[in-house]
């Protein structure tokens, strides 16, 4: 059975007499072959090590063992074929550092691949590699985390690897920039004697550190054999899912040291303080027909339309099939073999909304099960995929998917305008009508009543934002919808909107270097534009240190009071109140101990009503006192307020 693909390549799914008449791409195929056991790939000791390669539609099955990542074969051993689609080898020797593939005969093609669950491999990850992990555990490595209670008291910082450390002014050790370690390095200065670096995160006060893709990526800008010359991507092109990236280590033609490396980066975060969360991309993989999923069981884990051509949803030309059982069952190993052993601490989904309802859902039990804090969250939007819509984790389907956050984009786009529409204002920048969307995002995109319906459940499953490494940047997206603004004034539209993030009900998340306005210079996604580009400018740091206090002192508000941090849509419902404002302004009241929070209660605005002083009602609920935001207030006293300037003012009430 085979078929002509668009680059004129035939493509061999097997012979049916192999799997006794039963197409690959079946529901009759999950049934049979579907295995369930945990012993897929290499299984090492010293003594012996065991293969197990799942590939129903393989006539033949061999393990190729290599001495290096680019040499000629040492030894070609023949698989036995084994339960449910299985083909199992145990060779009696010491396999550690030995590099190998898998070769199968589909039909009557011969494919050569990489071990998909391999958790080491050669540079460039064309072939897998037996490696004892325990070997790979620095100094110091343990599974202690930093305290954790409720995804609502997560402050998410999103960082790239190679952006914090490669500028020429971030301070940090020549031999680790753009690694690994130059994330784990401390006591790091830059212009004027700032902290750069791990210090400048641990200094702001976030709680998590969300890396863009750490796994194995395959793409044309990065080649790890010529890391001498400019390269530069995000990494969404998945290709070892269970491998860290060698470019990120200071050697990539050791399997070892990548994985050393991260294992030191981690264990350097969590000493900080810091949890981890990992950036994954399982919706997609870099090329449908080239990966090792392809070559050895093809057909069955990418997604497909009627006629056979790849669903495209992601477009980035293919989908994986988490549906199917098998797909399911290793986006599930895979998560739990970064949290075994590598102690991550969460995962975002790239593209969240073509992986399906059922799929994590089992990733949310079982984490749940080993540590209940860690955290879940992902892109739920709304994609063109033959998944059915009610199989699709988007934000549709929130209520089904307990446990779960999802990036919400009402706030962002109510907050700086349409992303797509460069020139658009959103509320912080003048836009008109905007105040009820920006409510949404403050009741933590729960139905909190009247027209303020969303898709959340609960406040965990809104994560809040107004700026992240796709689209422009903030400062940017301003820039480019308010022309003849000057920049003192978009400075405080920028931090307003920073300001509402941290405020809202939901878990805020904000982007590496939004705390100093950081500037892409006008380019829209940089996935593999320049360095120069994407790299953290530690000079523009240094100028906007007020900037920086100022992102501080947001962390150090929201955390002081759990009034924005409550767990439950029901005190959601009960403790929030919207109060009359003019146009341009939201205010709202927290009240009566939100959250158990020590003061009684607190009223929140968000001014963004240009220049022009404006006047409001407070609720008569006692004497307000200011407590955030004094420099935007002209006159407080009785049940009136007057403020001047675009900015937010927090009072309180005491007990």
């Amino acid at each position: 059975m085979s078929v002509q693909k668009e680059s004129n390549a035939v493509v061999d799914y097997g012979d049916l007499a192999v799997t006794e008449g039963i197409s690959v791409f079946s529901g009759e195929f999950d049934a049979k072959y579907n295995y369930n056991g945990d012993d897929l790939g290499a299984t090492y000791t010293p003594g012996q090590t065991k293969f197990r390669l799942w590939a129903p539609t393989a006539s033949e099955a061999k393990v190729i063992l290599y001495k290096s990542w680019d040499g000629e074969p040492e030894k070609e051993l023949p698989m036995q074929r084994d339960v449910q689609g299985t083909w199992t080898l145990a060779v009696m020797e010491d396999c550690a550092n030995v590099y190998y593939t898998y070769r199968v005969k589909v039909g009557k093609q011969w494919n050569e691949a990489a071990d998909p669950y391999a958790k080491a491999v050669g540079v460039n990850g064309d072939r897998a590699v037996v490696l004892d992990l325990r070997s790979t555990n620095p100094e110091g490595w343990n599974e202690e985390k930093p305290p954790f209670d409720s995804s609502v008291d997560a402050v998410i910082y999103e960082l790239h690897v190679r952006d914090l450390s490669i500028h020429p002014g971030s301070g940090i050790d020549p031999q680790y920039q753009g690694k690994f370690l130059g994330l784990a390095e401390s006591g790091t200065k830059g212009h004027g004697g700032i902290a750069t670096g791990l210090d400048n995160i641990a200094g702001l006060g976030v709680t998590h550190v969300q890396l863009l893709p750490i796994f194995d990526y395959a793409t044309e800008s990065v080649d790890e054999q010529k890391l001498n010359k400019p390269h530069y991507n995000w990494g969404y092109d998945p290709k070892n899912y269970n491998v860290p990236e060698g470019s990120y280590s200071t050697d990539p033609y050791s399997p070892a040291l990548r994985i050393t490396e991260l294992k030191r980066m981690i264990q350097a975060l969590h000493d900080r303080g810091l949890r981890v969360i990992m950036d994954v991309v399982y919706n997609h993989v870099y090329d449908g027909y080239l990966i090792h999923f392809s070559k050895l069981v093809p057909g069955y884990y990418l997604r497909y339309k009627p006629d056979r051509t790849f669903s495209n949803g992601a477009f980035c030309g293919n989908e994986c099939a988490s549906e199917r059982p098998m797909m399911s069952k290793y986006i599930v190993d895979s998560v739990l073999h970064w949290v075994r052993e590598y102690h991550i601490d969460g995962f975002r989904f790239d593209l969240m909304g073509l992986i399906d309802v059922d799929t994590m859902n089992e990733i949310r039990r079982q984490l749940q099960e080993i540590d209940p804090s860690l955290m879940l969250l992902g892109e739920g939007w709304i994609m063109d995929t033959v998944l059915p819509e009610a199989a699709r984790a988007n934000q549709s389907n929130a209520a089904r998917l307990p446990g779960i956050g999802f990036f919400n984009d009402g706030i962002r786009d109510a907050v700086k305008g349409d992303i797509f529409q460069f020139e658009k204002t959103g509320f912080i920048s003048g836009g008109d009508g905007f105040e009820e969307s920006v409510q949404r995002g403050v009741a933590g995109g729960i139905d909190y009543g009247g027209s303020i319906r969303q898709f959340a459940v609960e406040p965990g499953q809104s994560v809040n934002y107004v700026e992240c490494h796709d689209n422009h940047t903030l400062w940017d997206k301003i820039v480019l919808s308010t022309p003849g603004v000057n920049d003192e004034q978009r400075r405080t539209m920028h931090r307003l909107a920073s300001a509402i993030v941290m405020t809202s009900q939901g878990v805020p998340f904000i982007h590496a270097g939004q705390e100093f306005m950081r500037t892409k210079d006008g380019v829209e996604n940089s996935y593999k534009s320049p360095i120069e580009i994407n790299w953290l400018d530690w000079e523009r740091c240094a100028a906007h240190q007020h900037d920086v206090a100022y992102m501080r002192s947001l962390i150090e508000l929201r955390k002081a009071h759990p009034a924005f941090r409550m767990r439950t849509a029901e005190e959601i419902r009960e403790h929030l109140r919207f109060e009359d404002a003019p146009a341009h302004t939201v205010a709202y009241t927290l009240r009566d101990h939100a959250g158990g929070d020590q003061a009684r209660h607190l009223y929140v605005l968000y001014n963004a009503a240009s220049l022009e002083a404006v006047t409001l009602r407070l609720p008569e609920l006692g004497a307000w006192q200011i407590r955030y935001g004094g420099e935007f207030v002209r006159t407080l006293g009785g049940s009136q307020l007057v403020v001047q300037g675009i900015g937010m003012v927090v009072l309180s009430i005491a007990e």
